[in-house]
């Protein structure tokens, strides 16, 4: 499977990609930070699959020939590095590592920092990392919010980056997050269950919320540790998604009563005023675990990135 060069008005759709979904197939070869766009411009009519008009779920086969639009024939990467704030490349440089051979990078990736290009920014994390590491087809797997720390992995080549989306969408994928909430909740460990519908405007805001015509959701959660501050109660959870949803854990665990604190959009003003003044700077919600089959050779992968340094004196405080 080749990448697509910057000159290329049309592709081929390769063996590895028979059957495969339009839209996910350009969204490998032209990375997840274009998802929107692309999306857009298949709806539009923009992309042509064989002359023709499809959807972003039609299927593709061996052979195929789909036209590009010329706003989606320069890769993202392919802009001058000039335009990546100096300031980004530096904390991508002293990003930690915590696993990297000739398929797969994953970090521990910092609270603060999007992912990748878009929604009013010019670069994140995965454009950074290109360039400071000089990975030119570095790929997302996943995403994780701007505020949400922890493991983020990242394929070398669109090979690895395929078979670890397939895993993805057949839940072989297992990710564990661990969130510091508002309140107690009642049981040690329950299943929150809803669906989520995204675009939806609150007080001038585009959020997320629970309802009926929205996509299934699906979350584990286990209570870890109930912590108590002055003027504040709180919990420890380990969360486990089988969906992944936009803001997934944040809505479900609102909608509960159990905000995750220092979540300004769905959390409570008080409840996050009294996290800031016990040092709660940020949105408590870490990427904490990730456990998959590697895509090269089939073995069981585990990558974990340690809770934030921050977390340690308020959970201490609030033991």
């Amino acid at each position: 499977m080749a990448s697509v060069r910057a000159e290329q008005s049309k592709l081929r759709i390769a063996a590895d990609e028979d059957n495969s979904r339009l839209d996910r197939v350009l969204i490998r070869r032209l990375g997840a930070e274009r998802r929107p766009l692309i999306l857009r411009l298949i709806r539009k009519g923009n992309v042509r699959l064989n002359r023709k008009r499809a959807r972003p779920e039609s299927r593709v086969r061996q052979g195929d020939e789909v036209f590009l639009p010329a706003s989606l024939r320069q890769p993202v990467y392919d802009k001058p590095e000039a335009g990546i704030p100096r300031a980004l490349l530096n904390r991508a440089g002293e990003v930690r590592v915590l696993y990297e051979d000739d398929a797969l990078l994953a970090v521990d990736k910092p609270a603060g920092i999007v992912v990748h290009a878009g929604s009013g920014y010019h670069a994140g994390l995965i454009e950074a990392l290109r360039e400071v590491r000089g990975l030119a087809d570095l790929r997302l797997a996943h995403r994780l919010d701007r505020d949400t720390s922890g493991v983020l992995l990242m394929a070398k080549n669109l090979n690895a980056l395929r078979r670890l989306h397939e895993a993805f969408r057949a839940h072989d994928m297992q990710k564990v997050y661990l969130a510091l909430v508002a309140g107690h909740p009642r049981a040690t460990r329950g299943r929150l269950h809803g669906f989520l519908q995204k675009g939806v405007v609150r007080g001038g805001e585009r959020v997320v919320r629970d309802d009926r015509q929205g996509k299934e959701a699906l979350t584990d959660y286990q209570l870890m540790l109930r912590l108590r501050w002055q003027g504040l109660s709180g919990a420890l959870l380990a969360l486990k998604p089988y969906s992944g949803r936009t803001h997934q854990l944040r809505v479900q665990l609102a909608d509960a009563g159990h905000a995750i604190l220092g979540d300004g959009k769905y959390g409570a003003r008080e409840e996050n005023r009294r996290f800031r003044a016990l040092g709660g700077r940020r949105l408590a919600l870490h990427a904490w675990r990730l456990r998959f089959a590697h895509p090269d050779d089939g073995c069981t992968m585990e990558i974990r990135a340690s809770w934030p340094e921050e977390w340690k004196a308020l959970i201490r405080a609030g033991l």
